[in-house]
């Protein structure tokens, strides 16, 4: 997939609106009563960066990001302000946030995700683009060394660790993330009169899998 390793300007992102979105196929009985199913495993998140933008400097910023993307052609990485660590907002990650699985004696690799809780129903996200740097992952506990212990590709999210974790040893993480996107249209349309005038251009932007 033609995607490139770089963050959609943070200082634009911080005022965007968005949020995840889900695929539901709804069936109406005769009866009257519904069935409900879904083609989607995992949500699907859409923003609008044009709500970031706050001068004439930022629209400049914009479009070079854009055009650096040839449109809609190369994907990139964004910061959903709302939703961006293992942890609440509010906290540091920590390396005990997320459990991403339970050793078994023979498996090394391991993908980040982010489990999500409503009474006791959850939902596991997968997570690809964590941010370097920001990663803390531990085996039963104890905190475990980049470099020495495990390797992390920041391209995928993936843990190989250099042994096997033992059976039953749960194995945890903290980190940063990044939502892997593209443009959603291949033109911006904005005037000088009407940014100035208060009217904020839409530039949508929509999640892809990797």
């Amino acid at each position: 997939m033609s995607f490139h390793e770089v963050r959609f300007p943070v200082s634009l992102s911080f005022g965007s609106v968005g949020g995840p979105e889900r695929r539901t196929e709804i069936v109406t009985l005769n009866n009257g009563a519904e069935e409900r199913t879904t083609p989607w495993a995992h949500s699907r998140r859409r923003y609008d960066a044009g709500f970031g933008m706050r001068s004439l400097d930022d629209l400049e910023e914009l479009i070079g990001f854009f055009e650096a993307r040839g449109g809609q052609l190369y994907g990139f990485r964004w910061r959903d302000w709302t939703d961006y660590k293992s942890c609440p907002p509010s906290q540091t990650p920590d390396h005990g946030d997320q459990t991403i699985g339970h050793g078994d004696g023979e498996r090394r690799l391991f993908q980040l995700s982010k489990t999500y809780w409503s009474g006791d129903v959850s939902y596991t996200r997968p997570i690809t683009k964590p941010v370097a740097g920001t990663e803390t992952i531990s085996i039963d506990g104890d905190d475990r060394v980049e470099g020495v212990d495990y390797t992390l590709d920041h391209m995928t999210g993936v843990v190989v660790f250099a042994a096997a974790p033992q059976p039953g040893a749960p194995v945890q993480a903290g980190f940063e993330f990044d939502v892997p996107v593209r443009f959603d249209t291949d033109r911006i349309e904005a005037s000088v009169a009407g940014f100035q005038a208060g009217e904020v251009p839409s530039v949508p932007v929509i999640e892809v899998r990797v």
